[in-house]
């Protein structure tokens, strides 16, 4: 699974996922991504979930990039606790995804095969996504 070697603070507050992504938001190494059109968080269980459906069904050809970090540990209390009594214990890390996110890349297979893995990936995420070619976000939003 992903996480941090190390971070400053054990526990973070929860935080808001307003507005979109205005990095990582286009397609930069690989030939088509997987872009989030919602704001979530993904855990590092389902990143390694998608990655192992993409490398699975390419069987292990090409390439992909993984372009999200789980950095955000989230707490949980134990089961049947009361109120109180501070905050819980770090369980598991996610990444937050703003919409706008390319999440996945995907290179040196045919496109018929990249389209099929990345919505097989697609599956294990918890939030919806479109699949985008690397024309289609070059200069999208930019005033040249």
């Amino acid at each position: 699974m992903l996480m941090p070697k190390r971070v400053k603070y054990r526990r973070v507050q929860r935080g808001r996922m307003t507005g979109k992504a205005t990095r990582g938001n286009k397609v930069t190494y690989g030939e088509f991504g997987l872009q989030a059109t919602e704001p979530s968080w993904i855990t590092s269980n389902q990143i390694e979930a998608a990655r192992v459906a993409m490398t699975r069904y390419t069987k292990r050809g090409g390439q992909v990039w993984i372009k999200i970090f789980p950095d955000k540990p989230v707490t949980q209390k134990p089961a049947e606790t009361r109120m109180g009594s501070g905050k819980g214990s770090p369980e598991y890390w996610v990444a937050v995804v703003k919409p706008g996110r390319v999440m996945f890349e995907i290179a040196g297979v045919p496109e018929e095969t990249a389209r099929e893995a990345l919505r097989l990936a697609s599956h294990k995420l918890p939030c919806k996504t479109k699949i985008v070619k690397r024309e289609e976000t070059e200069n999208g939003g930019e005033a040249r």
